[in-house]
């Protein structure tokens, strides 16, 4: 279970690693595209898309799926002992798929945060602002409360009036 657990681990970070390293650039996957496809349906080359960087879940599970595999089979035949066992293969593909997704968030909350930086200082000090003169408002109406006496006003008597049982029956509704 330890083992599994820090291969989870270390399979989450080289999950954010695989998704940071193609962000900044494809060679690899523009590589296999010009292999299996024609020259007019090749990616342009403006396009960022990699193996897992702006890829579908179903494409991501697929490509790390086979990356996977094909370390294990490598590893079977570089050490004969049986490490590579079905949990941990799951547990690396799981915590790479979860890696991937973490670095998405990360990338784009940080793009987000760039992009609204000045913006919210703006918001934050309109809104120390309002705060200021939401508690000058009730420090005036504090004191002005403080310095008048309060008036008794008088009330009128209500004449009576019928109530509503006596309203309905008129109309004839009971």
């Amino acid at each position: 279970m330890t083992l599994e657990l820090i291969i989870f681990i270390g399979s989450i970070l080289f999950g954010a690693l695989i998704y940071w390293r193609e962000s900044h650039g494809n060679g690899l996957y523009r590589f296999f595209n010009k292999l299996m496809y024609s020259r007019g349906l090749q990616i342009k080359p403006t396009d960022k898309t990699g193996f897992v960087y702006q890829q579908k879940f179903i494409i991501r599970l697929v490509f790390i799926g086979f990356l996977f595999l094909i370390g294990i089979v490598i590893t079977k035949f570089l050490i004969p002992i049986d490490i590579a066992t079905i949990s941990i293969f799951a547990s690396m593909i799981v915590g790479t798929l979860a890696g991937t997704y973490l670095a998405n968030f990360i990338f784009k909350s940080s793009e987000v945060i760039d992009e609204k930086s000045n913006s919210l200082e703006d918001v934050v000090k309109e809104t120390i602002e309002k705060g200021k003169d939401f508690i000058e408002d009730i420090k005036i109406k504090d004191e002005d409360v403080g310095k008048e006496a309060p008036e008794h006003k008088k009330e009128t008597p209500k004449t009576e009036e019928k109530s509503a049982r006596e309203r309905l029956k008129d109309k004839g509704l009971l």
